[in-house]
This record gives structure tokens, C-alpha cells and sequence, in this order.
């Protein structure tokens, strides 16, 4: 190797390799391996930096009464205004991060941490979520508005309303009129909706009060608190033969009608084992169990080979619905 580092220093690497037959790749391993590491010098302070004074200054103004709460941008324009230059923006910033103190410093509104909804219904008329949503109107920016009531156990429309504007009072008339029409007694029924303007107005507080019912919100700008109404509308509106725009009032109510009667009695829900929102409001989901296991026993009966699980037994609805189900215990429990 010695002879190569010789020859490599009259004619190069590459001809001294080729010369002693040697692959260079082994030339350059062997002179990393013997080079020595580099000692790293010192940084250099840079003379344009700050001085531990000037530095301990600055954060002595922005700990200070008018700044404390104000970001470094608006710190330096005030700074300025006064006459006053300590150091750049970008410097104040890295004076804070350099004390740990990187982090909001406006003082800002803050909002209150709202509670999510956990609701529980393991029958029908326990929970009650409604809400509203806007129909297209026969001209641009004008709407009707469709309020409906859902069972959340039974997915059943319990009340729905087709209205020229969405209205406190007209929400109020549906829910007491839709109570009055499940016979809904006081203390049994929780009404579930989001915070719109109607939803947490004054008469509909009172009304549910007035009827002995508990009233439950979902969090601010959180669709998820109210899956099944949601849910509903999409159905609503992703329905063959749902228009672009309603040309009145009476168009909207017309189509309404077969819509809702379509999903009360006919819509085999996925939710609910195929069975439909009447079967299960109305207690009636064992009765048609029965009669779905008795079809499939006189199936597997006809043409045992067919089914390699044995005899298929039909899905049940679910027993329990939840808005929000807590979350595990620690350790894996339920």
C-alpha cells in the first residue's frame, strides 16, 4: 500500500492502481481509515449578535407591564413609534426561544371547554335529535326550511315540517305537536340538536321545560354530535327524484309526503339489521325476526349444502344507540 501512496504522488491514484493492479476503491478505504479525525474548532461569535446585556434588555421589555401579553411584531412597531430600536423581530423571537418562552402570548378570548354529548337509548322516544336544513328555492338565495324530528333508537321521523323560514316559534308548534302525537310523558324524553339560533332559543327551552324534557346540545362546529340527523338529510337528498330546486312551498311538502312514508315503512335500514324504522319504533322487529328465520329454515331444510355454517339465523337491531359511546376504561374494560 506504501508503494501506491508513493507512486499515487508522481502520477496519481488512478494510474498507480492500474499499474499494480489494486482497486482504487481499496486505496481510498485505506486512507480513510488512517486519516485523522478533524478537530472541530470553536465557533466564532458572530460581532453582529446582540451582547448578553443588550440580550437580557430585551427580555427585560418584553417581560414588561405594556408587553407581556403582546407578540414581538406588535412589540418592535410599538417600539418604533416610541422612538425606540432594541432589535430586529427575528431577534426578539429568538431571544424568547433562547429563555424557552416561544408561545402565545396575546391576551386572547378564551372559550369555554364544552362537554360532549353521551346519550344512551336502548328504546324508542328516549332520544329525539332534530335539526333544520335548507331546501333550494325556485331562485337564487331562496330557500325553504325542513324540520324533522328523528328517533334515534328507531330512526323513525317522529314530526317533520316544511316552513318558508326557520322560526323559533314554528319549531316549538312541531316539537309540542309531535310530543302530544307519541304521547311523550314528563321526564322520559332527552331532545338532542346542535346550537343553532332556533335550537337554543328561548320558546323551545321553555316548551321543553314546560313538558318535563331534557334538553342536550352538541359542541360547537361538531357535525359528529349529531350523526343521525345528518345522516337522515343525506338520505334525504341523495333520493332519485330530489330536485335541484323546489319551485314553492307546495312542491317541497309534496315530495316530502311519499318521502317520508317511503322511510318510515318501506326503507330497510342498515342501521337496524334491514329492517324498517316502523318495525322497530313500533315493536314489531321480533315479529319479523320470526318470520325471516322461519324462511331460512325452510331453506337450509330444502338445500342443506348450501349453507357450510349450518342453519343462518337473521341479524338483530341493535339494542343499545349511542350518541358518543364513553370511551374504554383503562386495562381493556367495557
Amino acid at each position: 500500500m506504501q508503494a501506491v501512496e508513493d507512486l499515487s504522488t508522481v502520477v496519481g491514484t488512478a494510474p498507480s492502481c492500474r499499474a499494480i493492479g489494486l482497486a482504487r476503491a481499496t486505496v481510498y478505504r485505506h486512507r480513510r481509515r488512517c486519516r485523522r479525525p478533524a478537530v472541530c474548532s470553536p465557533r466564532r461569535a458572530n460581532h453582529r449578535a446582540l451582547s448578553e446585556t443588550e440580550r437580557r434588555a430585551v427580555l427585560n421589555v418584553l417581560h414588561s407591564e405594556p408587553f407581556v401579553d403582546q407578540a414581538p411584531a406588535a412589540v418592535w412597531a410599538t417600539l418604533l413609534e416610541q422612538g425606540r430600536y432594541l432589535c430586529s423581530e427575528r431577534t426578539m423571537y429568538r431571544v424568547l426561544a433562547s429563555a424557552h418562552e416561544v408561545r402565545e402570548r396575546r391576551n386572547q378570548l378564551r372559550h369555554p371547554i364544552y362537554k360532549k354529548p353521551e346519550l344512551l337509548a336502548q328504546g324508542p322516544n328516549q332520544i329525539w335529535s332534530w335539526d333544520i336544513t335548507k331546501l333550494m328555492g325556485p331562485a337564487k338565495w331562496t330557500y325553504f326550511y325542513l324540520y324533522v324530528i328523528l328517533d334515534i333508537f328507531s330512526r323513525y321521523v317522529v314530526g317533520w315540517m316544511v316552513a318558508h323560514r326557520e322560526s323559533a316559534v314554528l319549531a316549538r308548534k312541531l316539537i309540542a305537536e309531535t310530543c302530544a302525537k307519541q304521547e311523550i310523558k314528563p321526564g322520559q324524553l332527552t331532545v338532542h340538536s346542535d346550537r343553532g339560533s332556533s335550537m337554543k332559543s328561548k320558546p323551545v327551552a321553555l316548551l321543553l321545560s314546560d313538558l318535563g324534557l331534557t334538553k342536550s346540545h352538541s359542541r360547537p362546529h361538531v357535525s359528529n354530535d349529531n350523526p343521525f340527523s345528518e345522516a337522515q338529510f343525506k338520505t334525504l337528498k341523495y333520493r332519485p327524484g330530489f330536485p335541484n330546486r323546489f319551485g314553492c312551498i307546495e312542491h317541497a311538502r309534496s315530495f316530502c309526503v311519499p318521502f317520508f312514508d317511503w322511510y318510515n315503512n318501506n326503507h330497510h335500514h342498515s342501521g337496524l339489521a334491514l329492517l324498517t324504522p316502523a318495525t322497530v319504533h313500533y315493536g314489531k322487529a321480533a315479529a319479523v325476526i320470526d318470520q325471516r328465520q322461519h324462511v331460512l329454515a325452510i331453506a337450509y331444510a330444502e338445500h342443506p349444502e348450501r349453507f357450510v355454517r349450518g342453519i343462518p339465523r337473521p341479524a338483530d337491531p341493535p339494542s343499545a344507540v349511542w350518541i358518543n359511546p364513553p370511551a374504554p376504561a383503562a386495562g381493556g374494560a367495557t
